[in-house]
């Protein structure tokens, strides 16, 4: 059985502490700075709570997972890591590169496992597609689209503060729709095509009330030869998205929304449709939840890398510089050392 810590119980990091103990693997513990999250979090999950991170870090604690906003990641994991813990830092990884090459050289003199809960990883219905189109039958990938968007303070639990007195409120802090939603797709296409080579962005806010960080967002990017075009927004009604992958002989589609993905080669009349068990949204966080603690157990890492993850933080760092300047900006001009 393990000892897991998760820090910061907001909105995602409930639903981590949740979902470990749901795993009938490890004893959970929370740590938040806020008395009254942190009544609610040992009143309905029976679980120790801290006011103080450096003094939850006690050494029964095998893990720790970090859910405080994305300024706070890089300086816990640094933390957590010299504490010999395995870590899991929810995403994006950073909303800069402050002490980012320092994590990284850490964690590799480290025999702790580092991981980044990008959570599609764990999805099955995207690793098959991912599978399929790795394996090249329909020939490489020249054009990917990526077209969705949700409600985004219908997700939120009742209890919890509201988004505009939160991380979202300002790019600083890690909010806005190219830095909560945005990295999700992105982080999933890098992994299918490769690192994003250069893009131009263009965003604003159009609706969600009580901020004015952009919840809408137009995105154009280079990987190579490819072409990859994405637009999203978080104040849409249906809770959606789809993407699309396409060869001279044909494409690929994935509906997040009804978990399933198809072929179209190219000459055929329909779609063929492979489909996943559309599941309590609870279900891939376990099982993101198993990965991890199956990393830290030695068994083969099937979440988002630290690297992988770095290459994603240039992504969204060079999408909100290329918003503000208005021109196309390479990602290597953010974080230049080699990722390995």
């Amino acid at each position: 059985m393990h000892s897991v810590l998760v820090v910061g119980c907001g909105s995602i990091g409930e639903r981590h502490l949740r979902c470990f103990q749901k795993t009938g693997r490890a004893t959970v513990a929370g740590c938040d700075p806020s008395e009254a999250l942190r009544t609610t979090m040992a009143q309905t999950y029976g679980v120790e709570m801290f006011a103080d991170f450096a003094a939850a870090l006690t050494p029964t604690v095998d893990a720790v997972v970090i859910c405080t906003p994305p300024p706070l990641h890089v300086p816990m994991a640094r933390a957590a890591l010299r504490a010999d813990k395995h870590v899991l830092i929810e995403k994006p990884l950073a909303a800069d590169f402050e002490g980012v090459a320092e994590l990284m050289d850490e964690d590799a003199k480290s025999d702790r496992g580092t991981a980044v809960a990008y959570v599609q990883h764990v999805y099955p219905f995207l690793q098959a597609a991912r599978r399929f189109l790795q394996e090249g039958s329909l020939g490489p990938v020249k054009h990917v689209t990526f077209t969705g968007g949700s409600h985004f303070p219908t997700g939120r639990p009742a209890h919890t503060v509201h988004y505009a007195e939160t991380y979202y409120a300002q790019r600083r802090t890690g909010g806005g729709v190219i830095q909560d939603a945005l990295t999700h797709p992105a982080n999933f296409v890098e992994s299918v095509i490769g690192p994003t080579d250069s893009l131009y962005c263009d965003c604003a806010h159009q609706v969600l009330p009580r901020v004015t960080i952009e919840d809408t967002v137009n995105l154009s990017a280079r990987h190579g030869d490819i072409l990859v075009n994405y637009a999203l927004n978080q104040f849409q009604a249906p809770d959606e998205g789809t993407l699309q992958f396409h060869t001279a002989l044909g494409s690929v589609k994935i509906e997040m929304h009804h978990q399933r993905w198809g072929i179209l080669r190219l000459g055929e009349p329909a779609w063929t449709w492979h489909s996943g068990d559309v599941s309590e949204r609870d279900t891939h966080f376990i099982t993101q939840a198993h990965a991890f603690l199956d990393q830290i157990e030695g068994q083969p890492a099937r979440l988002c890398s630290l690297p992988a993850a770095v290459q994603t933080l240039r992504f969204n760092l060079a999408a909100l510089a290329s918003a503000d300047s208005g021109q196309r900006v390479a990602c290597a001009a953010f974080f230049p050392s080699p990722l390995n």
